[in-house]
């Protein structure tokens, strides 16, 4: 039986990770946090800019797959825009509209009006100021109901607590 053996050589990254030095992980993320807060204003002008061509949005006449992929984009763009900077409310409120959009029908007209009131709450929610806890849990709550309504089954409700 013959055994070929060859010499294993190091790679110059496996030797740099090996070595002590770098940044500690608390240092890291408070710098990431410095170069992500540049970015802020930047990301709500996109924001405001999706919300406003959100509501611009001609109201479609039948079935139009065209324009529920406009409002689907528009709300996209603010989940995209507002997720890194932990804006919650915005990010749910038009993750709803991306599920409404999802459930949709293909072959009935979709009711124009839940976009209408997704981009009027999204506005709400921009001017808000952070502090105003429970009108944001308010605006969300209400456009939850709406998913309810419109889409049955799309949010699980906790189960009741068990009797003892």
């Amino acid at each position: 039986m013959t055994v070929i053996t060859h010499n294993r050589r190091r790679s110059r990254l496996s030797t740099l990770v090996d070595q002590p030095g770098g940044v500690s992980v608390g240092v890291a993320l408070t710098e990431a946090r410095a170069n992500l807060a540049r970015y802020e204003s930047r990301s709500r002008e996109i924001i405001e800019q999706q919300v406003t061509a959100l509501a611009a949005l001609p109201v479609p006449t039948g079935v139009d797959e065209g324009a529920l992929d406009q409002a689907y984009a528009h709300a996209s763009a603010v989940i995209d825009a507002a997720g890194p900077f932990e804006l919650n409310d915005l990010c749910a409120a038009a993750a709803n509209l991306c599920d409404l959009i999802d459930a949709a029908p293909e072959d009935r007209p979709f009711d124009w009006r839940v976009v209408t009131v997704h981009a009027q709450a999204l506005r709400l929610l921009l001017t808000l100021p952070p502090e105003a806890v429970d009108a944001r849990a308010k605006v969300l709550d209400s456009l939850k109901d709406m998913l309810k309504a419109k889409v049955p089954g799309a949010i699980d409700e906790p189960s009741p607590p068990l009797p003892r």
